[in-house]
């Protein structure tokens, strides 16, 4: 003996005999649902492939499926070297393969002509600032007066 077992027109579900809700519409059409919460959502015209605990969502989500999962092969990395901005490989190469030594002596050398380019800069600056600077003249000029000039006695803080 068989079952005749109806599916829901909205979840998807089993219907077993003696169970589930029948709708017929006016034009004749008659649609089954396993409960109340799959009739009022499909009064509502809930769109049942957005609702999580239905069967056409977990079809369109792929969730549940037993289909044997091959994993996807990654490829292996492969070393690759090529030229960076302002610098060729050629270039690259030749400095990987100095020793340290002389790698080192060249950035003492960078850094020292780089020291001495920013203190001839500023001595320059220094130099100019000197010549122009007519504060630091009048500045000069008053300490030579202060020296010359006789100091005044100190005041005496009596109150008469």
């Amino acid at each position: 003996m068989s079952l005749k077992l109806d599916l829901c027109n909205f979840s998807g579900y089993k219907i077993y005999p003696s169970r589930g809700i029948r709708l017929a519409r006016t034009d004749g059409k008659i649609y089954n649902f396993v409960n109340k919460k799959s009739r009022n959502s499909f009064m509502m015209k809930k769109n049942p492939r957005k609702i999580s605990w239905t069967v056409l969502y977990r079809r369109k989500m792929k969730k549940g499926t037993d289909v044997d999962v091959t994993k996807k092969r990654s490829r292996k990395t492969t070393k690759f070297q090529r030229s960076i901005q302002g610098a060729t490989l050629e270039n690259i190469l030749a400095k990987r393969n100095q020793k340290p030594e002389v790698r080192k002596a060249q950035r003492e050398q960078v850094i020292r002509s780089q020291k001495e380019k920013v203190k001839a800069k500023k001595e320059a600056k220094q130099s100019i600032k000197k010549k122009t600077d007519t504060k630091a003249v009048r500045a000069a000029q008053k300490k030579i007066n202060k020296g010359n000039v006789k100091s005044k006695p100190a005041r005496s803080n009596v109150m008469m």
